[in-house]
């Protein structure tokens, strides 16, 4: 198949062009690089020895869109490209409400213009709001905490009102976790810009001493160590998730989890990098960050049932794969 990749230059959409393009399908990205780099596309086809059409456009430029459509034959879109950070959604909610879903609604609209009908949503388990973990594609959306949150609920239900009306439109969306860790080649991985808003980039840049301490944001919560808990997968089963939804997906709208159904803490993670790297990583408490909850991690039986899908990789090689990548950043010996 020939599968368009909105977002394939970023951290998500990179890894999973590589899964595609190591499936046998052939990827098209376009990505405004805004929160991405060019040379990314050339790593993937480095690490692939397979070529990539990139286009440099903006996803809510609906001129452009059409353009990219009427030069090829898309099999499916996967659509990762939007702003991410559920802190700066809170700040900046005007831009992640436009960016976000108008990109979404720009690409319902032309495929639906050029016939294509497989359609593969990149959501979060944000959408969840204060639910009871473990959460379950069944439960009835209740409000986010964030603008981020929000944006992800109203592209879905948009999709879902296009396969309602289109029997012929397939929908998959990909409720996701936390995704850690880098492919195993080091070449591509998690790379922010300033001071990460992950976790698991900030401790690779505690530990590479690029940044002097950890700030863990609140020690009061209702958890096994008042850290928050959250779902960490690695980017790698993630990737393949995706595949398998694209290669399996029926007509209608379908939601899956994708996460490994174990809640990490932040300490816990902290400690997890530790053994892996014989690194150890300081850290101290601050305030709570606006819109972040307490526990988030996923009941993930329906991928695993429908999809054949099951994260594989452990939080010990994510750890070591996100050390790897960030060393070889610096240039320095690997593992």
């Amino acid at each position: 198949m020939e599968i368009l990749v909105t977002g394939g230059a970023g951290y998500i959409g990179s890894h999973t062009c590589i899964a595609l393009l190591e499936a046998g399908h052939s990827v098209v990205v376009v990505d405004d690089l805004r929160n991405s780099r060019a040379e990314i596309i050339e790593k993937v086809e480095r690490i692939t020895k397979k070529k990539i059409q990139f286009y440099l456009i903006d996803v809510t430029n609906e001129v452009a869109v059409n353009e990219v459509f009427s030069n090829h034959s898309f099999d499916g879109v996967i659509h990762f490209a939007g702003l991410k950070a559920v802190g700066e959604s809170v700040n900046q909610p005007l831009d992640y409400y436009y960016n976000n879903i108008v990109s979404t609604m720009i690409l319902a609209k032309v495929c639906k213009k050029y016939g294509v009908k497989k359609f593969v949503f990149s959501s979060s388990a944000t959408v969840y709001g204060e639910n009871k973990v473990p959460f379950i594609e069944t439960m009835e959306l209740l409000p986010t905490t964030n603008p981020y949150g929000e944006t992800k609920v109203m592209s879905e239900r948009i999709l879902a009102d296009l396969a309602r009306i289109d029997e012929s439109f397939s929908v998959v969306v990909l409720r996701y976790f936390n995704p850690v860790g880098a492919h195993t080649s080091g070449l591509i991985g998690e790379l922010p810009n300033g001071i990460p808003n992950n976790l698991m980039p900030y401790i690779a840049q505690v530990a590479d001493k690029e940044l002097d301490n950890l700030k863990i944001y609140g020690n009061d919560y209702p958890t096994i160590d008042g850290t928050g808990v959250r779902d960490y997968i690695h980017i790698m089963d993630l990737a393949e998730g995706h595949v398998l939804a694209m290669e399996k997906v029926v007509e209608g709208a379908n939601i899956y989890n994708l996460g490994t159904g174990i809640g990490t803490s932040v300490l816990q993670l902290i400690g997890a990098f530790e053994k892996a790297t014989g690194l150890k990583i300081p850290y101290i408490y601050v305030k709570r960050r606006p819109g972040d909850i307490a526990e988030c991690y996923a009941n993930v039986n329906k991928a695993k049932e429908e999809l054949n899908w099951v994260a594989k990789r452990s939080l010990i090689e994510m750890c070591r794969d996100t050390w790897r990548f960030q060393i070889s950043q610096n240039k320095k010996s690997d593992l």
